[in-house]
C-alpha cells in the first residue's frame, strides 16, 4: 500500500494537451475512480502513472518514492487491462505465475504458493489447469487481477476492466472487485467512463475534461456539490437539469423536480416552475417526464424523473405546477460555468 501523489502532471500529443497540469494526491487503501467522457485523458492519465506513457512535465510519486523516470518494471504496480492481456496458449496457472518468472529469482515453489494463493483469494482455484478460451468473461477478469495481485504490487491500477462484461454480470464483478479491494487494502486506481461504476465503487470519484480534473470528492459531494456544469450534467442520467435566468444559470436534478402535490416540505421552501409536458417516457420502476418552463421559452427544456407508482395522471401539451425544494437548487455562472453561491435570501451572489 502507497500513497500516490501527482503535481502538475502534463501530457501534449503535438498540439493536444491528453493531460494538461493535473494535480492528485491518492491515499492509502483507498479506491479512487477516475471518471470522464472518452478523450478526456483518463487513460493517459493512468499510463503516465503505470510508466508507459512519459510525461511532458510534472512529477508522480509512490510511496514517497519520485517514480516519473522510473520504467514499469521498477514501480511497485500492477496494471489490468480492459482487454485482459491474456495469453491463449497458456494454462490460467501460467498467466498468473507469469510475471514471477519473468522476475527470474524466485523457486518453482515459490512460485506455485504465489500463484495458489492469488487464485484462492479471486476463487478460481480450480480453473488454474485451463486455457483462457474455457473461461467466462468474468472468470478471466479474475485471472488477470490474480495474475497483478500475485506480484504483491503496492499499486493496483485497472483500466475499465468491466467493460467486456455483460450488465448483469458486471454488477456482480464491482461487488466482487470492492469486496476484493476493502480485504485486501491495497490502494487502488479505477478508470472509467461509466458513472454507475463510479459512484457504486469510489471512495472518491475524480472527474475530468479536456485532460483537466474538473471535481474531486466523495460520489455524494460530486452528485450534489457538483463544482460546474460539467459535472452537474454529466453525472446523473439523465444529468442535472439546467434553465437560464438572467446572468446565471439555476440548476436541480431530475428526481427533485417533481408535481407540487407531491412536494416535501413547505410552501415557502419550494420554487415553483410551470411545466408543460411533451414527451412521457414509461421505464418501469421509474418514468421520465420531458418538457419546457416558463411559458413559451422551449429553450428551458427540462426532464422530471417520478416514481411509475405516481398517482397523478400527466398528459402532454398540458402544462402542470412542478416544485424543487430551495435547499436543493444549485447556481452556476453563465459565462463560466462554475458554481456561484446564493445568498441569505436564495438569489446569485
Amino acid at each position: 500500500m502507497a500513497v500516490i501523489e501527482i503535481k502538475n502532471l502534463s501530457k501534449h500529443f503535438d498540439n493536444v494537451k491528453a493531460v494538461n497540469g493535473v494535480d492528485l494526491s491518492i491515499q492509502e487503501g483507498e479506491l479512487a475512480v477516475i471518471l470522464g467522457p472518452s478523450g478526456c485523458g483518463k487513460t493517459t492519465l493512468m499510463r503516465m502513472i503505470a510508466g508507459l506513457e512519459k510525461p511532458t512535465s510534472g512529477t508522480i510519486s509512490i510511496g514517497g518514492t519520485n517514480v516519473t523516470e522510473l520504467p514499469p518494471r521498477a514501480r511497485p504496480i500492477a496494471m489490468v487491462f480492459q482487454s485482459y492481456a491474456l495469453y491463449p496458449h497458456m494454462t490460467v496457472f501460467n498467466n498468473i505465475s507469469f510475471p514471477l518468472k519473468a522476475h527470474g529469482n524466485l523457486t518453482k515453489p515459490v512460485i506455485k504458493e504465489k500463484v495458489e494463493w492469488a487464485a484462492s483469494i479471486l476463487g478460481i482455484q480450480q480453473l488454474v489447469d485451463r486455457k483462457p478460451r474455457q473461461l467466462s468473461g468474468g472468470e478471466r477478469q479474475r485471472v488477470a487481477l490474480a495474475r497483478a495481485l500475485v506480484k504483491e504490487p503496492k499499486v493496483l491500477l485497472l483500466d475499465e476492466p468491466l467493460s467486456n462484461l455483460d450488465a448483469k454480470l458486471r454488477a456482480s464483478a464491482r461487488d466482487e472487485l470492492q469486496r476484493f479491494q476493502r480485504r485486501l487494502g491495497i490502494t487502488t486506481i479505477f478508470v472509467t467512463h461509466d458513472q454507475i461504476e463510479a459512484m457504486g465503487m469510489g471512495d472518491r470519484v475524480v472527474v475530468m475534461s479536456a485532460g483537466k480534473v474538473m471535481q474531486i470528492g466523495t460520489p455524494k459531494e460530486v452528485y450534489h456539490q457538483s463544482t460546474n456544469t460539467f459535472v452537474a450534467t454529466f453525472l446523473g442520467s439523465p444529468g442535472m437539469n439546467l434553465i437560464t435566468m438572467e446572468n446565471h444559470l439555476l440548476g436541480f436534478r431530475p428526481e427533485q423536480f417533481v408535481p407540487q402535490e407531491i412536494a416535501e416540505g413547505d410552501k415557502n421552501d419550494l420554487q415553483l416552475f410551470p411545466f408543460t409536458i411533451t414527451r412521457v417516457e414509461y421505464l418501469g420502476a421509474e418514468q421520465e417526464v420531458y418538457g419546457y418552463i416558463n411559458g413559451n421559452n422551449k429553450d428551458n427544456k427540462v426532464i422530471s424523473n417520478l416514481s411509475s407508482e405516481t398517482k397523478i395522471k400527466l398528459e402532454t401539451e398540458k402544462t402542470y405546477t412542478f416544485a424543487v425544494q430551495k435547499e436543493q437548487i444549485r447556481y452556476f455562472d453563465k459565462s463560466t460555468g462554475m458554481r456561484i453561491k446564493p445568498d441569505r435570501k436564495g438569489n446569485p451572489e
